[in-house]
């Protein structure tokens, strides 16, 4: 991929807005778009769309619990009551990723605010136990961040169908480019090292700092600054060692 004025590092995060475990990275995701020289490129890859969409059952809820219970001792991140005791057991609620993606997607065409609509959507969901797979309650979210209602139907018309489809195909596509096993992945995007005006995407894994939120801004920080310093060293034409090394799968980034 060729450069154009990107930052130093870009950060890809492919999640979906019903996926628990998106929702346990959010605030790494947060404490990200708070780095500097550090851009935050989301792609939501439409979990539960089509035929995957579905309702909230007793199985369901069973299936999600623990992982629900583990993501709260891992990270704090909070679960409602109204989400734990309500939704959960709001047999029939539907749960298709389809709606919230097409809101993200108005809420960025209208204001940048995507990420902002994000999460407003994982509260709705986890704390407040609201159905976020129905337009109506985004439209009251979309309201919640500040967007004019009347603008953010238009956009959201706009964004239906073909446009969110199309969005969570080059989701998917960005999630097999970096070898992604599902939601959430995140990989970052930094200038090649070997090939002048080209751009390299190394997927990482956040296990380790789920939880840890300032030590993953404070690794951020480290990549950057790194980064910076071997993009100064090509442009001196001296010795870079330290270099991220390129193979066929991808590049990685220089050591912690």
């Amino acid at each position: 991929m060729n450069t154009s004025q990107l930052p130093a590092l870009v950060l890809h995060y492919i999640f979906d807005p019903l996926c628990g475990w998106c929702y346990a990275a959010a605030p790494l995701v947060k404490a990200a778009r708070e780095v500097p020289g550090i851009a935050v490129q989301w792609h939501a890859g439409g979990m539960l769309t089509g035929a995957h969409a579905r309702t909230i059952t007793a199985d369901w809820r069973d299936k999600v619990m623990p992982s629900d219970q583990r993501i709260a001792e891992m990270t704090g991140q909070p679960f409602g009551d109204a989400y734990l005791n309500g939704l959960l057991n709001d047999i029939g609620a539907p749960l298709d990723s389809e709606p919230p993606t097409t809101a993200l997607l108005a809420a960025e065409a209208l204001a940048g605010k995507g990420l902002e609509m994000l999460a407003a959507e994982q509260k709705a969901h986890y704390v407040e136990g609201r159905r976020i797979s129905e337009p109506a309650v985004l439209r009251e979210l979309a309201a919640g961040i500040g967007l004019d209602s009347a603008a953010y139907d238009a956009a959201y018309a706009e964004q239906s169908g073909a446009a969110t489809q199309k969005h969570i195909a080059e989701s998917r596509e960005w999630l097999g480019m970096v070898q992604g096993q599902g939601f959430p992945t995140l990989a970052l995007e930094f200038d090649h090292p070997e090939q002048a005006g080209q751009r390299a995407v190394q997927r990482i894994e956040i296990g380790e700092w789920l939880g840890d939120v300032d030590g993953w801004k404070q690794q951020l920080a480290d990549w950057a600054e790194q980064i910076a310093e071997l993009n100064q060293q090509q442009a001196g034409d001296t010795d870079a060692s330290g270099d991220p090394s390129c193979g066929p799968d991808g590049c990685e980034l220089p050591p912690r």
